[in-house]
């Protein structure tokens, strides 16, 4: 149960960080956070491997970039998306 908790502590800090790093919010408050930083966690282990320090079985620096590279694919759909409907 605690190793659940520590997860969801260290991908919403994932998520977080991308966001800062891009200068974008990330919808959904905390729910997005957590959940661009488990996808970016999983996107960034596929691309680059799993290297570097690993806390709560996320590999940081993988999970950090695929964080951002999701997180900028989200605010361009939604930018797309807002420009579509006005």
């Amino acid at each position: 149960m605690f190793s659940f908790l520590w997860a969801l502590i260290i991908g919403g800090i994932i998520g977080w960080v991308a966001g800062l790093i891009t200068g974008r919010d990330v919808p959904g408050g905390i729910i997005g956070n957590i959940i661009a930083g488990f996808v970016g966690a999983w996107l960034g282990t596929l691309i680059l491997g799993d290297w570097g320090p690993v806390v709560a079985n996320f590999a940081i620096i993988p999970a950090i970039l695929g964080a951002i590279v999701l997180v900028l694919i989200v605010s361009f759909i939604l930018r797309s998306m807002r420009k579509s409907t006005d």
